[in-house]
């Protein structure tokens, strides 16, 4: 009898906790962009609330074609989809971080910031028609820095990469022959280098090759040490990458008027902007057939806006500004149903 007792109890108390959201894991997956502020997001909701964050980082098409599949609770990007796209998957975006995607390079007695890049060097190198670096334009931009007679080893992203389509989409806009060429998207035919797999991969292979330039999210060249450049911006200024540059480039996006929180924030004018800056967003379904799931799930995003900003700007991350988060949550209001038709966020 007592141990039929207990046994009740026990199951009283597990579907309690699991009512109060404890024990619950939510899936998400998609952009490598975001994937350290994610995680430390996660690790501190859970110690806070007991809810748990399961973020595969696999690169934002893998996230995106989860969502569509139905998979994960959320698939996130930092390649936006356009209002008509998402209208047709039944699908809700919005913005959750901001940060820069920055090349690295990897050049014995080159130390960090050192190197200035103006956009035409940098489409160029990427276009494989600079293959040195002692080339005369890279000289010409560098006087007095000892450049080795040295092959350049491209290296970019192997898996569909929102990372990609932000530097893709900033090429296309700064040269005319990487328009024509090349173009944007979350893949692309290179034309030239070896490829990675994630900011991860591109990272580590950086690191390991004597001559190496890629491209990652700031957030993985801090990590890992890796040696960033200055770049010339729309203002014709060289500029570090930066919270403060992330910050200047973002401060230009009219977020309000953007159909589907579409934003593209690369090559944005102001003195002090970084030229390759993005946003990440978050995709969910309009219609949600799990109201508590998905209650937890906003309720974690709306934690994460609140409580995390700490946390992203340690790691490189500028933080949606509070009037950006108010627009979100209202669209939350009025865009995020349950089957019944009610609102999931009030």
């Amino acid at each position: 009898m007592k141990k039929f007792l207990l046994t009740l109890f026990l199951i009283a108390f597990m579907l309690v906790m699991a009512h109060a959201g404890y024990s619950m894991t939510l899936n998400g997956a998609g952009a490598t962009f975001p994937y350290p502020v994610y995680a430390q997001w996660a690790y501190k909701y859970e110690k806070l609330r007991g809810v748990k964050l399961n973020y595969q980082s696999i690169g934002s098409g893998g996230g995106i074609a989860q969502i569509k599949a139905k998979t994960v609770d959320f698939g996130a990007s930092d390649a936006p989809m356009r209002a008509e796209e998402l209208k047709k998957y039944n699908l809700f975006q919005f913005p959750m971080i901001m940060g820069g995607v920055v090349p690295v390079i990897h050049i014995k007695g080159v130390s960090n910031e050192q190197m200035k890049l103006c956009a035409k060097v940098l489409a160029n190198i990427f276009l494989g028609k600079i293959r040195k670096w002692n080339d005369p334009a890279i000289r010409k931009l560098n006087p007095g820095l000892a450049l080795p007679d040295r092959e350049i080893t491209v290296v970019h992203r192997a898996d569909g990469s929102g990372t990609t389509w932000i530097f893709t989409n900033y090429l296309d806009k700064i040269s005319k022959e990487w328009h024509k060429k090349v173009g944007t998207g979350k893949a692309v035919s290179w034309p030239t280098g070896v490829g990675g797999k994630g900011n991860e991969g591109v990272s580590a292979y950086v690191q390991k090759v004597n001559g190496a330039i890629g491209y990652v999210e700031f957030a993985y060249a801090l990590q890992n040490g890796l040696t960033t450049v200055r770049l010339e911006n729309r203002a014709g200024r060289f500029v570090a990458p930066t919270i403060r540059s992330f910050q200047s480039a973002a401060a230009h996006a009219d977020w309000a008027h953007a159909p589907g929180f579409y934003m593209v924030l690369t090559d944005q004018p102001g003195p002090e902007s970084w030229p390759i800056t993005g946003a990440s967003f978050i995709l969910i379904y309009r219609v949600q057939t799990r109201p508590n799931r998905a209650r937890a799930m906003l309720t974690f995003f709306d934690w994460a806006y609140r409580h995390g900003a700490g946390i992203a700007k340690k790691l490189g991350y500028v933080p949606m500004p509070e009037k950006i988060v108010k627009l979100v949550e209202e669209a939350w209001k009025e865009n995020l149903k349950d089957t019944q038709g009610n609102p999931l966020w009030k």
